[in-house]
């Protein structure tokens, strides 16, 4: 297992949800955080962790961000794509402007982050990316816009598998269904506590970091209840 001391982590989606519980769970075990969020806070910045303004629909902010962390701490060896969002799209709804939102900052923010990051993985020798999919983009789901974004998530993380492997660069796709977030606050098919909870996806997140190359997991799916598909 690769040891966390030394080891550089971005993390979007920083303030609140599953990033938030990523950055506790990695800052607990001696990784240091770069934490990417639409308004960084800077009271949570330490010797270990540093935030940065990250907005995944403005131009340039993925560069910004990664170029801030290498000059804090020198070196990047892992990414984790934790910011999304889910406004419902149904093929039968009129418009895209929702979908294009979605599209902007569930797909092409993650790749923008990932592509400013590479040569810093690259040189690491064991970079890690880590995409939070979803089970709706493993299935059909009602609401079809987030789930073609979660799709396309799965697909470019095995782009990133397939090009990064020379370099030691290994990538998973994290694909949870009910979790217990704001996302979901407004879902009744799941009470709340039988939900995943952002602290176990964490827990995941950092086993996924520390496998050496020759024990990467390439697709992880994670949920509360029984699914045939699973």
């Amino acid at each position: 297992m690769l040891k966390p001391d030394g080891r550089v982590v971005m993390v979007s989606g920083a303030s609140r949800g599953i990033g938030r519980a990523v950055i506790n769970r990695l800052l607990a075990s001696g990784f240091a955080i770069s934490g990417g969020m639409r308004k960084p806070d800077a009271t949570v910045a330490g010797d270990r962790m540093m935030t940065h303004r990250y907005d995944a629909e403005e131009a340039g902010s993925a560069e910004a961000w990664v170029a801030a962390t290498v000059a804090r701490f020198g070196r990047v060896d892992a990414v984790v794509n934790a910011a999304g969002i889910n406004p419902k799209v149904r093929v039968s709804d009129d418009g895209e402007e929702l979908l294009d939102e979605m599209w902007r900052i569930n797909v092409k923010g993650p790749l923008r982050v990932i592509r400013a990051a590479f040569p810093y993985l690259e040189k690491s020798g064991c970079g890690r990316v880590i995409n939070l999919g979803s089970l709706s983009g493993k299935r059909v789901a009602s609401n079809v816009g987030y789930a073609m974004t979660k799709f396309a998530v799965t697909a470019l993380t095995h782009g990133v598998r397939r090009e990064g492997r020379d370099a030691g660069i290994r990538a998973t796709v994290v694909c949870p269904g009910y979790v217990a977030t704001d996302m979901t606050i407004n879902d009744t098919e799941i009470p709340r506590h039988d939900m995943t909870q952002p602290d176990d996806l964490a827990a995941l997140v950092e086993t996924l970091l520390c496998l050496p190359n020759n024990a990467a997991v390439s697709e992880l799916l994670v949920h509360c209840q029984f699914e045939p598909m699973l």
